[in-house]
């Protein structure tokens, strides 16, 4: 008596997310496909297509199946899934026999690519439960994705050197979005990419970052960035400071490799709650601070030396950011690349590609960053001799914590 009643009955949407929820720990990857095709014709859908971002991130390729529609890549900056995926959420196109829908797969924040499927009308019931579904297939594509090579392969356009295999297998997700802050990173060349990397982890409420480029090219650099990448990892789960975790690394390198090899990088912790950021930068370009879409400055600490060269304990200088400032770390690939007349890209040239782009309306850091990488690209004459690195966060400020009560 007085006790609520709850209603747990199964409604027929969440009968057929827990049907692919319930069968998700056993399916072998190579039947996600077909269980999802048969999930959506259940709901009165057709042509189901999975496409997932290339490399170099400039197409979404469909992934083969069984049961799946396979067509031509689509362009990520020029097509209705393209739009679907920068900005992560729904687009629907009407077509003469129905409406075409271009669901972004998200894992967690990180962009897996897009579910597309064709209805022949849809209501608002059929849109929750198809992006309920889109999510649920990136969970499944991301974690399948540990015990396969089929979605690796779908995805690459090229072939891959060694080194590159290595470095993409280091990276944490490329982009990450949260209320408080918005993070995305790219690599170039995508296919033969070796001494470069980054890493982040948000704890609490401390976003970690690290961008580090090691000497050379090749496995060699590889090897390095793999040994630097590692040792930041492991201080980062021990120590708390940032010039505890240079001196880690800096013994990693200088153990591992000896004095004539080094990693420069730039080690950051920001507050996502303040705004307050601290920053070591060891040998590394100044990152730049951008502000309502223009730079004003570069962020300016006291250059310790480069990670393995047994540099004396490096001075920590802070920075307060505003809501809305963006943060872009760099690598020296980005401005030493020699354009037309032999001389190098520049910084300049870099600061006014960042502004001639912040003039349009923005796209969010995932869409804007990916722009600015394949403009610097256009802008150097589609050479990439070295490695090239971009990382950006956004910083918004606030709380989450309206995320975890339920109405």
């Amino acid at each position: 008596m007085g006790e609520e009643i709850v209603d747990r009955s199964e409604g027929f949407g969440e009968r057929l997310l827990g049907l692919l929820l319930d069968r998700a720990r056993l399916l072998p990857p190579q039947l996600i496909a077909p269980l999802v095709a048969e999930e959506v014709a259940r709901i009165g859908g057709r042509d189901v297509s999975i496409l997932l971002q290339d490399y170099a991130q400039e197409l979404l390729v469909p992934l083969p199946g069984r049961k799946l529609h396979v067509s031509q890549p689509e362009p990520i900056f020029d097509s209705p899934a393209g739009r679907a995926f920068l900005r992560a959420e729904p687009v629907e196109v009407p077509l003469a026999y129905g409406v075409r829908m271009y669901l972004p797969l998200l894992d967690g924040s990180d962009q897996v690519g897009v579910m597309a499927v064709t209805m022949d009308a849809v209501d608002d019931n059929d849109r929750r439960l198809l992006n309920r579904l889109a999510g649920l297939v990136a969970d499944m594509l991301v974690t399948k994705n540990a015990y396969t090579d089929q979605f690796f392969q779908a995805r690459r356009r090229e072939p891959m050197s060694v080194s590159a295999e290595i470095q993409w297998s280091l990276l944490p997700p490329l982009t990450m979005s949260i209320p408080q802050v918005e993070l995305a990173g790219s690599l170039e060349p995508a296919y033969r990419v070796a001494g470069d990397s980054f890493d982040y982890a948000l704890n609490d409420n401390i976003l970690h970052m690290a961008v580090i480029d090691a000497m050379g090219h090749g496995l060699d650099a590889a090897a390095m960035a793999t040994i630097a990448i590692g040792a930041y990892r492991h201080a980062r789960r021990v120590f708390v400071s940032l010039p505890e975790k240079y001196a880690f690394m800096d013994d990693a390198i200088a153990g591992q490799f000896g004095p004539d090899h080094f990693v420069t990088a730039q080690l950051m912790h920001l507050n996502i709650a303040t705004g307050e950021m601290e920053l070591v930068n060891a040998g590394h370009p100044a990152p730049l601070l951008i502000r309502e879409g223009r730079v004003v400055r570069q962020l300016e600490s006291a250059t310790t030396l480069p990670v393995g060269f047994g540099g004396e304990e490096p001075r920590v200088r802070e920075h307060t950011l505003q809501q809305g400032d963006r943060v872009l770390c760099y690598t020296d690939g980005i401005i030493e690349e020699h354009v037309a007349g032999g001389e190098p890209f520049g910084e300049e040239r870099l600061i006014d590609c960042v502004n001639r782009l912040g003039e349009a309306p923005s796209e969010g850091v995932r869409a804007d960053l990916r722009r600015l990488s394949h403009t610097l690209k256009r802008e150097r004459g589609g050479h990439t001799s070295d490695d090239a690195t971009l990382f950006m966060i956004e910083w918004h400020g606030g709380a989450a914590d309206h995320l975890a009560v339920l109405d």
